[in-house]
């Protein structure tokens, strides 16, 4: 036991090998940092293959992508948005909703990266224990920053977002951008287990919003399975989100992991030695649902 809590994984590790072990991981990473390379590339190096940054942004000159939280509170000041802007909404807000919303902390937000290297090294620390956060204080800010958005008349949150202070920084001049850096990493390791992305970021809870109907889910397909290890749920940022798709919770509940929470980070399905979880579509999962079920009633 004391092996499963200081090194989730160890296992799969010896099963699968550390590179299957780590493979979804090693994609989140690379997708994270190609795509904060290319809105870097144009500042740094003059090659603008993408012009803006994650708020609004153009790619090869021609596709707009603009967030749907600073759109939104864009509207609360009064302010109209160009026909681009709403283009470029409308796309986003399509692609969280097929994918699931938050989809965008583990795959695109450089923020993950400082949060989870807290959360590792909390772990490897054996530190335990700190403030309790509830998780729907990241909704409350969430309705404090547009209700700011109103009062103000500017998107302020912008001004204090650290993704927007890290890409300031970045191509600026971290300056103050390291504080913020530095407050969230201590903030998770100190203080709460994942308290920036899990109990407060405003962000998260507006992406996770979007990930009520996503196509694309975790699913605990092969839970009979199981042995009880624990990992997933160590290595899960958002653990409450397992159980009930996993220990079938209430009787008749489906493999599919639903919550809008769950960040499809798949950091389940590495570390499981098991092959319990697996990315799975919504509707294959619903069908089967459906056939167990009624094999249940007939039985």
């Amino acid at each position: 036991m004391a092996d499963t809590v200081t090194s989730p994984g160890s296992e799969a590790v010896a099963t699968k090998g550390w590179l299957q072990a780590n493979k979804w991981l090693l994609l989140r990473r690379s997708s994270q940092l190609f795509i904060l390379a290319l809105f870097l590339l144009g500042p740094l190096a003059g090659i603008w293959i993408v012009k803006g940054n994650l708020a609004s942004s153009l790619v090869l000159g021609a596709l707009p992508l603009t967030d749907p939280y600073v759109l939104l509170q864009s509207l609360l000041t009064g302010s109209w948005p160009e026909n681009a802007a709403i283009t470029g909404v409308v796309i986003v807000t399509v692609f969280y909703l097929l994918f699931g919303g938050r989809l965008y902390c583990s795959w695109v937000c450089p923020v993950n990266i400082i949060t989870d290297t807290a959360a590792w090294l909390r772990q490897r620390l054996g530190l335990k224990g700190g403030a309790r956060f509830t998780r729907n204080t990241r909704f409350w800010l969430l309705g404090a920053t547009l209700l700011l958005s109103i009062v103000t008349g500017t998107i302020a949150w912008e001004l204090v977002n650290p993704v927007s202070m890290v890409f300031r920084g970045l191509v600026f001049g971290m300056g103050l951008a390291w504080g913020v850096v530095l407050v969230i990493f201590m903030l998770d390791l100190l203080v709460s287990k994942r308290a920036w992305c899990g109990s407060l970021c405003p962000v998260g809870a507006f992406y996770s919003l979007l990930g009520h109907t996503s196509l694309l889910r975790v699913s605990a397909t092969n839970r009979a399975a199981c042995d009880d290890c624990m990992d997933c749920f160590v290595v899960c940022p958002e653990p409450q989100v397992i159980k009930p798709a996993l220990k079938e919770i209430p009787a008749g509940t489906g493999p599919l992991i639903l919550s809008s929470q769950c960040t499809n980070c798949g950091r389940c399905i590495d570390v499981c030695a098991e092959d319990v979880f697996q990315f799975d579509a919504r509707s294959h999962n619903t069908r089967t649902g459906l056939v167990s079920n009624k094999r249940e009633v007939a039985s």
